[in-house]
């Protein structure tokens, strides 16, 4: 099982992210965009996602993935259950989701920091 530490801890080591407190959420953001979501009572959590598969995702596994509020349904996110996914689950997760936020150089240079030398 996950804890918020562990999301906390993974979330804060890439480029761009803030984390603050609305309403009792945890939530992690770049610039004004959240990308995830902790909730009060630290047993889910809400992740960017695509709108067009969630529905997928969910009937796939929904004793994992859940969808999100009625009032979220029209971002694009889906909540996963933390007690569900382990440390590797969650860094696809949180990962994913922060890509769907930052620009493309920037999740290039965070994920592949080889640079990269043009043929002469």
């Amino acid at each position: 099982m996950v804890t918020l530490e562990d999301v906390r801890t993974l979330a804060r080591s890439l480029p761009r992210t803030e984390e603050h407190l609305i309403r009792d959420q945890v939530k992690f953001r770049v610039g004004r965009i959240v990308y995830l979501a902790i909730s009060p009572d630290e047993t889910s959590m809400g992740f960017a996602f695509p709108k067009e598969e969630r529905a997928s995702l969910v009937a796939a596994e929904p004793e994992r993935f859940h969808m999100p509020r009625a009032s979220d349904e029209r971002f694009n996110w889906v909540r996963v259950w933390l007690t569900s996914i382990d440390e590797s689950e969650l860094r696809e997760l949180v990962i994913e989701a922060w890509r769907m936020v930052v620009p493309k150089r920037v999740a290039a240079a965070h994920l592949d920091p080889e640079p990269r030398t043009r043929p002469i």
